[in-house]
């Protein structure tokens, strides 16, 4: 049973919108996931944002695929809920040209000629806008008492890659419009994203690409003035060695003889040989990885922002293993 920590003070008080992004492969969606449930532990509401169109987030609370509708998905500790929404941009493009033209049957026409994706691909630009527009005005949707829909938002964005270009819509729709709703629209969408409320998280693998990438990603954003968030080291393998063996696995000088003896005193005495040659070839490997992490984790020290550290769950991933994850997160100070 998950033994919650007591509500207090996060890294992050104030922050309503936590956009996650990360190299491909490196669990950004689970880490999403997990960052929303803790954000919604004590009787608060959150709404996860999908907007790559994977069904990623169905997947982890093995839920049927999410309409383009806010569902609530899982319950967190002490009654707090998370939503989710799982943006399809052909509806959000019919919701947005009936928000801002009133032309939802236009739009609707749009689709049944393949139109929507036409215009969406000559002008990627305005599908970043569509994307961020939604889940900027779940941001800021208030209830008719004026107090907020939801007391956070998470989005599992793009990968680390994209995320600045995707984010910093002003300038991508610069080349699409001067003045209007598109340009408005925008102009509202940067004022959430660039405000004090919004954080960038950046999850890594304590691998060479991964964390050079997330360097690379913090430095694209802080040259164009998006806020920088903190960053999630996912998956961490720990060490099943102590000092001193780690360091004879990586020199090479285990004592294939003593493991042998050894495993026939533990009644395998058959094939004590061979299974002391993978033990020895395992146990270099894992010398190699825990020397890699090592190196990697010191790279990530010169990052001037907040790190958190989730482990590498032995039984793979469940949803059990999200409410772990969560938990992790919030004794580390994330949510």
């Amino acid at each position: 049973m998950v033994d919650w920590v007591s509500a207090k003070d996060t890294d992050w008080d104030g922050v309503r919108l936590h956009v996650v992004t990360g190299k491909g492969g490196t669990g950004k969606t689970t880490v999403a996931a997990a960052l929303a449930l803790a954000l919604a532990a004590g009787g608060r509401k959150v709404l996860l944002v999908e907007v790559e169109g994977r069904q990623g987030i169905a997947q982890l609370f093995d839920c049927p695929p999410l309409p383009y509708e806010e569902r609530k998905v899982a319950v967190a500790p002490e009654g707090g809920e998370v939503y989710a929404l799982a943006i399809d941009t052909e509806e959000a493009l019919i919701e947005y040209l009936e928000m801002f033209y009133n032309l939802k049957r236009a739009g609707k026409a749009m689709s049944k000629l393949g139109l929507v994706d036409f215009v969406t691909t000559i002008a990627p630009g305005l599908r970043d806008v569509i994307l961020t527009g939604k889940t900027s005005e779940s941001v800021r949707r208030r209830e008719k008492n004026g107090s907020f829909v939801y007391d956070a938002v998470v989005m599992d964005a793009p990968p680390t890659g994209r995320i600045t270009k995707f984010l910093n819509v002003n300038d991508e729709v610069s080349g699409l419009a001067k003045v209007g709703p598109v340009r408005n629209h925008a102009d509202t969408v940067m004022k959430v994203v660039r405000s004090p409320e919004t954080a960038v998280h950046f999850v890594t693998l304590l691998e060479e690409m991964p964390v050079q990438e997330t360097m690379d990603g913090i430095h694209d954003l802080t040259e164009v003035g998006l806020p920088v968030g903190g960053v999630i080291v996912n998956m961490e393998h720990p060490p099943v060695l102590g000092a001193d063996e780690l360091a004879a696995a990586a020199a090479g000088t285990l004592d294939q003889e003593e493991i042998v003896r050894g495993l026939k005193a533990a009644g395998l005495e058959r094939d004590a040989e061979p299974i002391a040659a993978e033990l020895i070839r395992e146990a270099t490997e894992h010398a190699q990885r825990t020397a890699l992490q090592k190196r990697e984790k010191e790279r990530l020290e010169g990052i001037d922002r907040p790190r958190y550290v989730l482990p590498l769950l032995p039984d793979g991933m469940d949803r059990a293993g999200l409410y772990d994850l969560a938990e992790a997160l919030r004794k580390q100070g994330a949510a």
